[in-house]
């Protein structure tokens, strides 16, 4: 996306949002960022085996530059070895025999532990995963940016994000059309907390009033209602704001929103410490491909 004010917060959103194509790498982390300085766990999933292979025999990460490894998890019928050396460290994990290889149709995960770089940026994980046939060198960088659209074998990417930045990934965000006259539109948008967070609060200059809602059915009417204290974000689990479901309701709009136009809107959420951190987004207007942009069913205050 290109807008002609970029704020940091903005530029983390959009490397979130353009995050989509890591879906199809099969060595990634989990959605979300890190607060620049943090302690981090990194969980590498492996999602199959190398082609034409029946098994993972070994997974080898070598740590970017800035990242300080702490420790690595052991795993049962694997050896560990571990390199902390400065700028070039590595952890290799190696099974142990055939019988205790990762299968094919199996995912498993492999967890180091370090802190991230004091500065922000997308941090680069180059994976070269080992099976009885063959090998892939996850390790693909994009020349510029961090969209990994149309590489083969990315790296896997961590977003590290400024203080007051949300962690949080935001995918297949979009706002509803209008039409003139209409007074009010909704949101959708799926999250992924990378640690337990809350949804606490919305806002947009496309609107008089922006509110996280839920729908429910009470007897045979379907009543929507503001979440009065915010919705929660489990770790690692996606929650989805859909039409007929939980969604931001915009109301009091400022004008119509056409399709193809875009709408600022800024999330702030909570954690359980209190820590507030927000993050700006741009949405755009009308449901993207295969989005179910019916219209909700009819609803009460």
């Amino acid at each position: 996306m290109n807008h002609p004010r970029i704020t940091l917060k903005t530029v983390a959103a959009c490397a979130m949002l353009a995050g989509t194509a890591t879906a199809f790498a099969h060595v990634t982390l989990p959605r979300g960022g890190v607060t620049v300085g943090s302690d981090y766990d990194a969980a590498f999933r492996v999602g199959h085996a190398c082609e034409g292979a029946k098994a993972t025999t070994g997974l080898a990460v070598r740590l970017p530059k800035g990242f300080i490894l702490s420790d690595a998890q052991a795993r049962k019928g694997w050896k560990l070895d571990v390199q902390k050396n400065a700028g070039d460290g590595e952890v290799r994990w190696t099974a142990d025999s055939p019988q205790t290889a990762l299968p094919a149709n199996e995912r498993a995960e492999f967890v180091l532990r370090g802190k991230v770089p004091g500065t922000p940026g997308p941090l680069w994980f180059k994976v070269l995963q080992t099976c009885d046939v063959g090998r892939i060198d996850w390790a693909e960088v994009p020349a510029s940016g961090s969209s990994t659209a149309g590489l083969k074998t990315p790296a896997a990417r961590l977003d590290v994000v400024a203080q007051g930045v949300a962690t949080v990934d935001v995918r297949d965000a979009w706002v509803r059309q209008t039409v003139p006259g209409q007074s009010g539109t909704g949101a959708f948008m799926k999250l992924t907390a990378p640690t337990g967070t809350r949804l606490v609060g919305v806002s947009t200059p496309a609107a008089g009033v922006a509110e996280v809602h839920e729908m429910k059915m009470e007897g045979d009417t379907m009543k929507m209602r503001e979440l009065a204290g915010g919705l929660e974000l489990p770790a690692g689990q996606t929650v989805e704001l859909k039409p007929g479901g939980n969604h931001v309701m915009m109301m009091d709009l400022k004008q119509a929103l056409a399709k193809g136009s875009t709408v600022p809107m800024t999330l702030r959420f909570e954690d359980a410490k209190g820590q507030k951190t927000s993050l700006d987004l741009k949405l755009p207007v009308g449901a993207p491909e295969g989005a179910d942009a019916a219209a909700p069913a009819a609803h009460k205050h």
